[in-house]
């Protein structure tokens, strides 16, 4: 049984039904104006990438280190006003992901829990473990109460549709810990899941424990979608956010 979509937006529902569901869907948070803006400055890093390696871009990992102006939209006001009554007002982002659909990457996510964050520097630290390294940055599981403290903004600039592979995610499934494969599934066949189906300029709010997953698109066509992870906190220990760090309030 499916949950049929609805959207919940922080600034218009209450604060507890985000917080019991761990997402949210803010439609039309970004006029036209703004989403090109985005997209102006991405085009030429997806093209220069292409050039250089004949195929389609569907991913830039470290994307404030690669494209610094995108850093402004952290503290444009539309992203503040949805981080702030969640994380308060001295969030920031830690790290920004640009992703894409096409015909030639229109790949399956199956249901998971994003358990990674990405630091400086490896130190080997209690309750920090697996680490990996993806394009040079260190990335570790923190224990779980460092990603409870964490909110992930994901920013369309297209239309997300049933039928583009939009997010899927099953309410209430961040607040359960670590989960597994089977756990994932159990979660499914008990509580059902919902399409964050969400047009250009919207936005998805997800806590990163959230069980979430997508599929590939019917019909393949641009789903482009930047992704900023936010915390409130520093890390133990003497580890660091990989960064840059921005504010929210600048």
């Amino acid at each position: 049984m499916c949950r049929q979509y609805t959207d919940i937006s922080v600034a218009s529902a209450p604060r507890g039904t985000f917080d019991e569901d761990g997402y949210a869907v803010e439609s039309g948070l970004l006029d036209s104006q703004r989403i090109n803006t985005l997209i102006q400055i991405l085009e030429p890093e997806c093209r220069s990438r292409f050039e250089q390696s004949d195929r389609n871009v569907y991913a830039i990992r470290n994307l404030f280190d690669v494209l610094p102006s995108i850093i402004s939209v952290v503290s444009w006001p539309e992203v503040r006003s949805l981080v702030k009554p969640v994380l308060g007002a001295k969030a920031f982002a830690v790290r920004a992901i640009y992703f894409d659909k096409l015909p030639g990457a229109n790949w399956k996510v199956p249901w998971h829990q994003d358990q990674t964050v990405a630091v400086k520097h490896r130190i080997d630290t209690p309750g920090f473990g697996p680490w990996s390294v993806k394009e040079g940055v260190p990335h570790v599981e923190p224990p779980a109460s460092v990603l409870e403290g964490m909110l992930t903004v994901r920013i369309h600039l297209d239309d997300c549709t049933k039928d583009n592979g939009p997010l899927r995610v099953i309410p209430g499934s961040h607040k359960l810990g670590r989960l597994t494969p089977g756990d994932a599934r159990s979660q499914l066949d008990t509580h059902g899941e919902v399409a964050c189906v969400v047009k250009s300029g919207g936005a998805v709010l997800m806590r990163p424990m959230l069980l979430h997953a997508s599929s590939p698109c019917v019909s393949p066509i641009h789903r482009r979608v930047i992704h900023i992870e936010f915390a409130a906190n520093g890390l133990p220990y003497g580890l660091e956010w990989a960064g840059p760090i921005i504010p929210i309030h600048q």
